[in-house]
């Protein structure tokens, strides 16, 4: 009995001690109910922290599933709750409220939201146990939201940014094109179905489809399909199909079609893989993204930012809705090129379809003024979402128009050697008006070169071979000789200086220049190929069109820029060449189209200067290989521009003066404007 009693004794002694002990003071509870706020921790502070009357207003659903919900929805992150500490030996009566100003700061998907208010705990008992508990109502969420209130987000659209020339001649706009459409009262016919679908390249299924919307009525034109603004052809063609119509619409245009097609490149749907990449940016499901050229390249300026605008709608039929944050829309930036869409377009027509390449630089500033890709695709097409049939077709022409060429690198050819002879002249290893020796077809240093031999395309040049015939006779023997003299180390040297083997800086990614697969010359034979464009040497259009640029300037070559915006003139290589010998080559390479194998560019209406190129693609044994066919020029009298092209599989057409006659098109209209 004594044991029992003492047991009861110490239990008893417990309780009284439990009740003696202090309970939490008002501040301790708040700073607790914050910490789980600044967590996130919704269930735990619903639990244990609100007092009965929030509960009894607010179920768990109203408190923690609509707080989750709305953290989600409107991606509220870096919460930041604090409150303001009382004075100095503040006491606090369990008889009264105790209020304590509480500051909420935010991040929301539409801004920073901001706010201060009260917040009121009481002194209560719950569950035979007293202590302070949080009094709670949805202003605490939003200090405008009240219960029954709906938030809402609001977003508009950002405009994309457009795309000019440099006389602002639009390569990619905000335009309109025409969405292709039947009314059905007035489509009946199968055939005219079929009809239609084999035009737009789509299945009658899709058709079908679009008709049996739930919304569309018999009277109703209905949307099947967009097409382009400049596609007259097919808008004639289902302009006679009866009870098929076309309205104008929104929509990104691309004037300049396929001239541009490969610079420009085209916007499309994005994929679901970019979306989960992007969405933090701001994208969603229904956007539209750079897919090539410029679009892809410049995403990022063009695309904008959405405006977004959180609201409270209050309750009642006609409540007032009331913006809790809101972040303006950005329209995408403007981009300015340096790009003459004009003269990109009449040097793309000048190619007629052939496949090739072409740049063109300013010489005195180092702007890109035509990059062009022969033959492309229209990107107006792509833009709409080409059907596989005709993505098909395109993939399998045998001209390739959906790769892009001015971003390779091509064996050059002869129209390296003004290179080579300028490296020369600067070692002090080649004089001008020094003449070699040369019979013969084909020569080689020794038989050490075992069968490899030099050939040249005219043996009938006349002896002795000076820098002036060499470049009118395109004298494959007497560059390989000057390499020779000049050696290895000299010319590997000079042909860096001119930017080989390192990236050209540009905006868009190109294939780097090289000497070699190495970056060297390992023989004596692969450094009399390398001296006129053979062996492994591969360039770039466009950085062989700014490889010319110092034969004007006296020995510097720009930077080649892209952007309206840029720099003019930054110097990329100097000290290239002597106002001497840049004069020199000057006068030959008037001559190579005077006296020379370029007779084409021999145009009675400008006098253009240049040197072509031809580049032996080895082909099977027993087979002859390809050769494509290279004119670098410019307009001796007034040089505007420094034009490259490259035209492949020439040797069936005459050589590099096939190309030349094409280039000389172009100088020819530039003139005439």
């Amino acid at each position: 009995m004594t044991k029992k009693l003492a047991i009861i004794l110490a239990l008893a002694f417990l309780v009284f001690l439990a009740g003696c002990q202090p309970k939490a003071s008002p501040e301790e509870r708040l700073k607790e109910y914050i910490g789980h706020w600044n967590k996130e921790e919704f269930s735990e502070m619903y639990s244990a922290y609100l007092n009965q009357g929030t509960k009894e207003a607010y179920a768990s659903e109203d408190f923690v599933e609509r707080q989750q919900k709305l953290y989600e929805d409107l991606k509220i992150e870096n919460v930041e709750v604090t409150y303001t500490e009382p004075g100095e030996g503040t006491e606090w009566d369990t008889e009264n409220p105790a209020d304590f100003p509480v500051q909420v700061k935010m991040e929301t998907m539409a801004g920073p939201v901001e706010f201060e208010k009260n917040m009121t705990l009481l002194f209560e008992t719950k569950e035979d146990k007293e202590n302070w508990f949080v009094e709670w109502d949805p202003s605490f969420i939003f200090e405008q939201l009240e219960t029954g209130d709906e938030v809402r987000v609001s977003a508009t659209d950002a405009e994309r940014g457009e795309i000019l020339d440099r006389n602002e001649q639009p390569i990619a706009v905000n335009g309109t094109g025409y969405d292709i459409g039947v009314v059905p009262e007035n489509f009946t016919e199968v055939s005219a179905k079929e009809e239609l679908a084999e035009i737009l390249g789509i299945s009658v299924a899709s058709i079908d489809e679009k008709i049996g919307q739930s919304w569309v009525q018999e009277n109703q034109f209905v949307p099947v399909s967009k097409v382009a603004k400049n596609d007259t052809e097919l808008l004639a063609k289902v302009e006679a199909i009866p009870g098929v119509a076309y309205q104008e619409t929104a929509m990104r245009e691309y004037p300049y079609g396929e001239a541009l097609g490969h610079l420009s490149g085209y916007i499309g749907p994005i994929s679901a893989e970019k979306l989960e990449e992007l969405k933090d940016q701001g994208y969603t499901s229904t956007d539209s993204i750079g897919r090539r050229g410029l679009e892809q390249a410049l995403e990022e300026r063009l695309h904008g930012a959405k405006g977004m605008e959180i609201l409270i709608k209050k309750q009642g039929d006609n409540g007032e809705e009331l913006t809790i944050a809101e972040t303006p829309t950005e329209n995408g930036e403007t981009v300015i090129l340096t790009i003459d869409a004009e003269l990109q377009k009449s040097t793309y027509e000048s190619m007629e379809g052939e496949a090739g390449t072409s740049a063109a630089v300013d010489p005195k500033t180092g702007e890109t003024l035509v990059l062009v890709s022969s033959p492309a695709y229209d990107p107006n097409e792509f833009m709409l979402g080409i059907s596989e049939s005709r993505f098909e077709e395109l993939s399998k022409d045998p001209l390739n128009p959906l790769f892009n060429r001015f971003g390779a690198a091509y064996a050059p050819g002869s129209s390296i050697k003004p290179v080579t002879a300028a490296i020369g002249m600067e070692a002090g290893t080649l004089e001008p008006a020094d003449g070699l020796q040369i019979d013969g077809a084909t020569w080689q240093k020794d038989g050490s070169w075992g069968d490899y031999r030099v050939t040249r395309l005219h043996p009938e040049a006349p002896n002795p071979i000076d820098l002036n015939k060499a470049l009118v006779y395109s004298d494959n023997i007497y560059f390989a000789r000057q390499a020779l003299e000049m050696g290895n180390k000299t010319f590997v040297s000079g042909l860096q200086n001119f930017g080989f083997g390192e990236e050209i800086p540009f905006a868009l990614e190109l294939q780097s220049s090289q000497i070699s697969n190495e970056g060297t010359i390992g023989s004596e034979g692969q450094l009399a190929d390398t001296s006129f464009g053979q062996g492994q040497m591969l360039t770039n259009i466009l950085h062989l069109a700014s490889m010319y640029e110092p034969f004007l300037t006296d020995g510097i070559m720009y930077k080649p820029l892209l952007f309206a915006d840029e720099e003019k003139s930054q110097i990329w290589k100097e000290g290239l060449l002597s106002a001497e010998n840049a004069e020199t080559l000057r006068a030959g390479m008037r001559n190579v189209v005077v006296d020379g194998y370029a007779q084409s560019a021999n145009s009675t209406s400008v006098k253009i200067a240049g040197k072509t190129g031809t580049a032996e693609l080895k082909g099977a044994i027993g087979e002859e290989g390809q050769e494509n066919g290279f004119f670098v020029a410019y307009d001796s009298e007034s040089p505007d521009f420094i034009l490259a092209m490259m035209i492949e599989s020439i040797e069936d057409n005459g050589g590099s003066d096939y190309v030349a006659g094409f280039a000389a098109k172009v100088f020819e209209e530039y003139k005439a404007e």
